[in-house]
């Protein structure tokens, strides 16, 4: 847990508050957004509530250097809860839910006491963007003997939820400060934090669920908000449009975002999808009918994100060819369902790209296969696993379905945000190995 001490020279609010948001994400929780209830008695006002919140808001949408991705944010009844509820505990989680509720990692912690009386909670804010001096966003670091660990503004934060508290006993009366971001981040590669935003013009990197684009008053600055656009397209072979959902409902025997593709496969040892024209093998086979048996190699990962291997493929091929070569080697094409492995795979991709550590002249693109493709039968993209999409990072404007683009990519000239591509492109991909894949691995002499 992140204890503040109290306020002292370095510590009062600057004039100008340092335009960043700070969040010290020692500690995690899982986030019940669900049921918004009544606020807890002792909380925090409606008023102050919403003054918290546009403080928020307004420090994160004028960020120097400017932030391309920076999102809006909402305040949640749901965090306000448990931020009040640590408050009333002078900071400290609930012995009982130290190894449960509170360590995982979905939301982040602010936490900080001062002598009663000796600051308001939006100077408390102040305080913590003001730590934004010390913070080399170029770097990725905090300046030598410097504290920066309530600073790390997280670009993809969209929820805030925040608790005040008295704190008796010791010496002097305190007062705890408690706010609660969600989702989390602070999501470390080699032992280094990663940036907490992406670099660039206000609102140019926004995923396609928030292309809006927020502007205080005073136009100063942006924050990627939900858009609020019409339907602009048509289904072919006797598809119904979705005007709410923006998707098209295919008959049987047709797939694609405008029901454009038929087709059908038949699997030995695994599952068909019919959306995408392939099979989802059993663990142990592979190739396109799943007819053959798979000789699990052992592997070294380019990276391991809470327990799984992902390695970044030194050649090119096709949608379809690379998702026969990760299960030809026992695994799936990525399947990236949080913003914590979207950020890891980004911030990896990206340093590799400016390092030029994979070359080929093959590459049709800079960019790399996911396991996501275009599903029908609900209106939305799914993985090859089978499984629905429940996360999303769509680059601004996509999916778009340019060219017939049934599978999914992260884009390099969007940041790695995703984008739907022609599957018949070339791309380097992505594999992932699972536990289920890697106790199959030879381990070798």
């Amino acid at each position: 847990m992140l204890w503040l001490e109290p306020s002292s020279g370095r510590g009062r609010l600057l004039p100008v508050l340092l335009a960043v948001l700070g969040m010290a994400w020692a500690e995690m929780q899982p986030l019940q957004l669900q049921e918004e209830q009544a606020p807890m008695p002792g909380a925090l006002s409606r008023k102050e509530s919403f003054l918290l919140l546009s403080l928020h808001d307004r420090l994160r949408s004028q960020v120097q250097p400017p932030a391309a991705n920076m999102q809006r944010m909402d305040w949640s009844e749901s965090l306000a809860r448990q931020a009040q509820a640590r408050a009333a505990l002078c900071g400290a989680p609930a012995p009982s839910l130290a190894s449960t509720r509170w360590a995982t990692p979905q939301v982040g912690w602010n936490v900080q006491l001062l002598p009663t009386g000796s600051a308001s909670f939006f100077h408390v804010v102040g305080l913590w963007f003001a730590e934004g001096q010390w913070y080399n966003h170029a770097a990725a670091e905090c300046a030598h003997n410097a504290t920066c660990t309530h600073y790390l503004v997280w670009a993809t934060s969209s929820q805030l939820g925040c608790g005040r508290h008295p704190c008796s006993g010791g010496q002097a009366e305190m007062e705890a400060f408690v706010c609660a971001y969600s989702p989390g981040g602070n999501w470390e590669v080699n032992g280094k934090t990663i940036v907490p935003y992406k670099k660039g013009a206000w609102c140019s990197l926004c995923t396609a669920s928030v292309s809006g684009c927020f502007k205080a008053w005073d136009h100063a600055g942006g924050l990627c908000e939900v858009p609020r656009n019409p339907c602009r397209m048509s289904c072919r072979n006797h598809g119904h449009l979705n005007v709410s959902t923006c998707r098209c409902h295919c008959p049987h025997g047709y797939t694609g975002r405008y029901c454009q593709v038929r087709c059908s496969v038949q699997c030995v040892h695994g599952r068909f999808r019919e959306e995408e024209c392939s099979c989802v093998c059993d663990v142990g086979y592979g190739g396109a009918q799943c007819a053959t048996k798979v000789h699990f190699p052992f592997h070294t990962c380019d990276l391991r994100i809470d327990g799984d291997c992902f390695m970044v493929s030194s050649e090119a091929d096709t949608y379809y060819g690379a998702k026969m070569k990760c299960q030809g080697k026992g695994g799936i094409l990525a399947q990236i369902e949080s913003q914590k492995v979207q950020d890891i795979l980004a911030f990896y991709l990206g340093r590799l790209e400016s390092t030029n550590e994979v070359t080929d002249s093959d590459f049709e693109t800079r960019n790399f296969w996911i396991g996501l493709t275009y599903k029908t039968t609900k209106d939305s993209f799914r993985w090859t696993t089978g499984e629905d999409q429940s996360f999303t990072s769509f680059a601004f404007g996509q999916p778009d379905n340019q060219g017939f683009g049934n599978c999914v990519e992260l884009q390099a000239s969007a940041a790695f945000n995703w984008n739907d591509q022609r599957c018949k492109t070339r791309n380097r991909y992505i594999c992932q190995f699972a536990q289920e894949h890697i106790s199959r691995w030879d381990p070798g002499p």
